[in-house]
């Protein structure tokens, strides 16, 4: 089992070009599911249009509160692996921000813990965002 956390400068590379297609395959065929959540930047904030987002982390904080997060989710839906990237600094409209990427051996854990863990991930990790408005 195996938890990976990355807080990165800007937007997120792409799935493929940052993780490779194998980045969290494990040696085993346990796995019967991977699932890849990504956060991508959207034109408009509420009603007005914006032309990026700011995310501000609290380090090495934040970095710690989704380890122990991952780690909670990992054991609470019996997952295999978790990868967390999430962005810190200007994600322009259409950037990614944030990815999850969670295997496990069956679809409905990998999904519940997708839903489960990024709405806590809202609550209790210290990244904050601000629209820049256009």
């Amino acid at each position: 089992m195996t938890i990976t956390i990355r807080i990165v400068d800007g937007p997120l590379q792409d799935a493929i070009s940052c993780c490779g297609p194998n980045a969290l395959i494990e040696a085993t065929t346990a796995i019967g599911a991977t699932i890849t959540f990504e956060g991508i930047v959207r034109a408009f904030e509420g009603e007005r249009q914006i032309r990026a987002l700011d995310y501000e982390a609290y380090e090495p904080m934040a970095s710690q509160t989704l380890a122990g997060l991952a780690q909670d989710i990992l054991d609470k839906h019996g997952l295999n692996s978790i990868l967390i990237e999430h962005s810190r600094g200007q994600v322009p409209v259409g950037g990614r921000s944030f990815r999850f990427v969670v295997q496990s051996a069956h679809r409905k854990e990998a999904l519940a813990a997708t839903e489960d863990f990024i709405n806590r991930m809202k609550c209790d990790v210290p990244i904050w965002k601000s629209p820049i408005y256009a």
